[in-house]
């Protein structure tokens, strides 16, 4: 993948993770390949949003097809 918005990464986590949790989970779950940050800290401190998508396809064991 080459570049991914913002929006298109809790657009992702939203289709894998339900509406109703993949904002719990963005703020809460830490990702070891975020250096232990969660999704909304690596957001916050200017992580590039596909390797933070990335990290949480990872995470989430996705099938190769959702990268």
């Amino acid at each position: 993948m080459v570049g991914v918005k913002e929006t298109e990464l809790w657009a992702r986590l939203q289709q894998h993770l339900g509406a109703g949790y993949y904002r719990v989970w963005a703020a809460e779950q830490s990702l070891g390949d975020l250096g232990g940050r969660t999704v909304v800290e690596a957001l916050a401190a200017g992580v590039a949003s596909k390797d933070i998508w990335r990290a949480a396809w990872a995470a989430l064991e996705l099938p190769a097809r959702e990268r």
